[in-house]
């Protein structure tokens, strides 16, 4: 019931216009766009995020510094949005060279305290700790509905413009049908 009920601007009718089998192809390309590019779009999108992610943990080691400072307690870095500090440290880079560099750490530690930091593989400090496995393929899912839905979205516009154009042609029609046809009824009551 419901597929024939769908199908009907497809089937031979007397009361079927132009426009009724017009839409139909637009509803239904729009469907298919929607489904394939939406889906070839997010699986993509969420194969290069996870191959970036696979990347990121790849070429990030967790290594040991020092402290160079105290970090002060109570005061944040500008731009820090987990209350963290920016301050001096060393580390041992991967060729055995001793380097320095400012790195985010929790505030009151005292200056030759032992911290984490990442590294790349030349030896410079990352922002962050590389994103893990299970949040890596939570943050894909998420990148490639993103990627889908941007696909979708000006498909679907694009859709309902057309079927708004065939609506208004649709009533122009109808209202000369109107004219045409409603003084052959005879004079208007009330």
């Amino acid at each position: 019931m419901g597929t024939t009920k769908w199908l009907w601007r497809w089937r031979s009718n007397p009361l079927r216009r132009h426009e009724d089998v017009v839409e139909a192809w637009v509803v239904l390309a729009v469907c298919v766009i929607v489904a394939f590019a939406g889906a070839v779009v997010a699986l993509l999108t969420a194969r290069a995020a996870e191959h970036g992610f696979a990347q990121e943990r790849a070429h990030r080691h967790a290594v040991r510094a020092v402290l160079l400072a105290d970090a002060p307690h109570g005061v944040t870095a500008r731009w820090s949005a987990d209350d963290r500090v920016e301050v001096p440290v060393r580390w041992t880079a991967p060729d055995g060279t001793s380097r320095s560099g400012r790195t985010p750490v929790d505030g009151g530690l005292k200056a030759g305290a032992p911290v984490t930091v990442w590294q790349d593989d030349r030896g410079r400090l990352t922002l962050s700790r590389p994103t893990g496995r299970t949040e890596g393929h939570v943050e894909a899912a998420l990148f490639g509905a993103a990627a889908a839905l941007a696909v979708a979205a000006p498909v679907l516009g694009a859709g309902a413009v057309a079927r708004a154009r065939l609506d208004r042609r649709r009533m122009a029609r109808w209202e000369q049908e109107w004219d045409a046809v409603g003084p052959l009824w005879g004079p208007k009551t009330g």
